[in-house]
């Protein structure tokens, strides 16, 4: 078995996403159109940088001249227009050396955009599909691992809303398979150091998308929910021989009423189900787990694999896109 490694960290999927399937998608368009003006822009920088060198260094040859310390030396602009820099330059030279599939662990730098990451992450996986021409070859998404300051109540999180656009992805596009890793987090390192659940949790998934074997290769995964004497029983999938709660009691849901106010709830496993309640919740709407940047939650399988963080609701992202497709909290 061989990998290529092709990474560079801190970068965003547009980076690495050709322009031809920004163009493809209305949606993306606009870090095309964004990405042009900013080279355009780049272009004027350079030719007042050029002449702003020139003039520094006469004005360096005279102060010297002179015994007078030098002036600083004019900035050279940032280029830029950085999208689909990454893909040129470090994905489309491997095409078509003949691959199994890909490995995708990314994301960080697109929290805040989980909008649209959507589309962007569907978009990368079919370009890049398209380029190798090798058909819809395995694509194996890591979800966003914990991180940031863990926090006890329930409410808004850019790092969640982005988890959810990778299972989204997955759930969407054929022989794809996410990997959870909501218990390798670390709350200050974006990068945590236990690699070794990460690379196990892959290669079930490889087995099982991209060799065909069955065994179980993913956590519970919400399926639907009824509400029954005010509280709510889930449904999930990929029970992996049961449910099970690691650790201790159940932990990381949250439940909300018509005014959408989540608060802690209580969770018990019941069979192949979950209930949740809350006193303060006499009829609830919808339920959260592992809704936080930093999720808690210990609802696992069987199989040994942990649930990924998921919200029953449909309420809006909290993120929402602005101009250009920038993004803030409102």
């Amino acid at each position: 078995m061989g990998l290529i490694h092709s990474s560079v960290g801190g970068t965003p999927a547009e980076s690495w996403t050709s322009r031809e399937s920004l163009e493809a998608e209305p949606s993306l368009k606009h870090h095309v159109e964004s990405s042009d003006r900013a080279r355009a822009g780049f272009s004027k920088a350079m030719e007042h940088y050029e002449a702003a060198v020139k003039s520094h260094k006469a004005k360096a040859a005279e102060a010297e001249a002179k015994g007078e310390r030098a002036p600083a030396s004019p900035a050279r602009p940032d280029p830029g227009g950085r999208v689909s820099n990454l893909y040129n330059g470090m994905i489309a030279p491997l095409v078509p050396y003949p691959i199994a599939g890909v490995i995708w662990y990314q994301g960080e730098a697109n929290a805040g955009r989980a909008y649209e990451y959507q589309a962007l992450l569907s978009a990368l996986i079919k370009g890049w599909r398209t380029a190798w021409g090798q058909g819809d070859f395995p694509f194996l998404v890591v979800q966003l691992a914990p991180f940031q300051k863990i926090v006890d109540g329930p409410g808004d999180s850019a790092w969640a809303e982005l988890r959810e656009a990778q299972f989204k992805t997955t759930h969407t596009l054929p022989n794809t398979a996410l990997a959870v890793i909501t218990d390798v987090g670390h709350e200050t390192d974006v990068h945590p150091k236990d690699k070794a659940p990460v690379g196990a949790r892959l290669a079930l998934a490889a087995r099982a998308v991209a060799y065909g074997e069955k065994i179980e290769y993913a956590g519970p995964e919400y399926a639907g929910m009824e509400i029954q004497d005010g509280r709510a029983v889930l449904r999930f999938t990929h029970l992996g021989g049961g449910l099970v709660a690691r650790s201790g009691p159940l932990k990381g849901f949250a439940v909300a009423g018509e005014d959408r106010t989540f608060v802690n709830a209580e969770a018990a496993i019941r069979g192949d189900t979950v209930v949740v309640h809350s006193d303060s919740v006499p009829r609830p709407v919808a339920v959260r787990y592992g809704w936080a940047d930093y999720p808690l939650g210990n609802l696992w399988n069987l199989a040994g694999l942990p649930a990924s963080p998921f919200r029953t609701d449909d309420y809006p992202y909290a993120t929402r896109p602005v101009a250009r497709g920038a993004a803030r909290r409102p």
